[in-house]
């Protein structure tokens, strides 16, 4: 049987393909980086259009209720434009966590502003998934306090979705008086990414993420799914980039294409590749269809294709030689949004680790040995 995307899946990316490549050229991207708010604004409102705000959203909730393979397909899509727009955190996480755990009354008043494309929902589960020393969420009488990190899709956000150590969700405003908003400075210039300090910011509750790690884990392992789809579009489209380069480059008289050196580096980079994308398909397929082992999945599918996403993308640039590092062709862009996916919800050794318990097989020291976090290479 043969494995692949529907047509209709097909469609869908190739229209986001089409848009991106019309209205979020290397020019726009570069406008963007660069802090041109409006352009990334204009470029976010015509993906809602396409549709990307409702992906996940039940019709209930004027969604379009489509599965997390369609969500991969988009989020592979955003990554070979470099789209700068929110995606991950605002149209997968936040509709899924608030599916599975939000009361009736937060489903009805957030998620048809989801799928409207009127809201922006940023992501914060850094406590969960592996906090610094320094940071801590308390929650106490209605509010919380402390410190959240990397907050996916936080920059203009409206809300924000966090999570305490032990996994319960809860959701704040974006413009509550005692949270302050700390921008970080990261390698991927496309993507902004925060810091929130809370004191004593009033919250509520997601019920049905109380003692319950079973929706926090499954918004994470969606995350993780994302960030693995959105790093193997980047991926391609530097392995394409290469491949085009190394027929139009000559040295020496002939293309550097037909030197054999050049074609082992793209023929391992073609190799390496074009697995990931079967292993990113089923891991979709499996959250919706084989859920005992979408988390194991997740946690594989993150790490090989972070480490794959870093080899291609060295090799590729390397493929360009010196024009590789220029800024007119910018190949940085796709490297750095690669390298910052890498990171997110977990580097690979974090969720090799994870995987390694999922199947009885932790041999790791107690924490109690371990340092929780020695530096951060996303801050520079």
């Amino acid at each position: 049987m043969y494995f692949g995307l529907s047509e209709e899946q097909q469609s869908l990316e190739n229209s986001i393909k089409r848009y991106l490549e019309d209205n979020a050229s290397l020019d726009t991207i570069k406008a963007v980086a660069g802090g041109d708010k409006e352009t990334a604004e204009k470029v976010h409102q015509g993906l809602i259009d396409l549709g990307i705000s409702s992906l996940l959203v039940p019709e209930k909730y004027g969604g379009l209720e489509l599965d997390m393979l369609f969500a991969s397909v988009v989020s592979g899509a955003l990554g070979s434009g470099t789209a700068p727009v929110p995606f991950t955190g605002t149209y997968v996480m936040a509709p899924l966590a608030l599916s599975l755990a939000g009361s009736e009354v937060q489903k009805e008043y957030w998620l048809p502003k989801i799928a409207g494309g009127e809201r922006i929902i940023g992501i914060g589960l850094s406590e969960f998934v592996g906090a610094r020393e320094d940071t801590a969420i308390s929650f106490s009488n209605d509010t919380l306090s402390g410190r959240a990190l990397f907050i996916i899709d936080g920059k203009n956000a409206d809300a924000f979705i966090l999570s305490d150590k032990a996994g319960q969700l809860f959701i704040i405003d974006a413009d509550d008086s005692g949270l302050t908003k700390i921008e970080l400075t990261t390698v991927d210039k496309t993507r902004e990414s925060i810091e929130l300090v809370l004191n004593k910011v009033k919250a509520e509750t997601l019920p049905g993420s109380e003692k319950n790690q079973d929706v926090i884990n499954k918004v994470i392992d969606a995350g993780r799914l994302m960030l693995s789809a959105d790093s193997l579009g980047a991926s391609q489209v530097m392995l394409d980039k290469a491949v085009a380069y190394s027929l139009e480059r000559k040295q020496f008289g002939r293309q550097i294409g037909s030197f054999q050196a050049v074609k082992h580096m793209c023929a391992e980079m073609a190799a390496e590749l074009e697995p990931c994308h079967a292993m990113v398909w089923h891991t979709a397929h499996c959250f919706d269809h084989i859920p005992e082992e979408a988390r194991l999945m997740a946690c594989h599918t993150k790490a090989h294709v972070s480490e794959v996403g870093k080899q291609v993308s060295r090799t590729a640039i390397e493929v360009h030689g010196g024009m590789g590092f220029t800024e007119e062709l910018g190949l940085h862009y796709w490297f750095k949004r690669i390298g910052l996916n890498r990171q997110l919800l977990g580097s690979p050794e974090l969720v090799r680790e994870e995987a390694a318990k999922i199947q009885n097989f932790d041999q790791s020291p107690p924490e109690s040995q371990r340092t929780k976090e020695a530096g951060n290479p996303l801050l520079v």
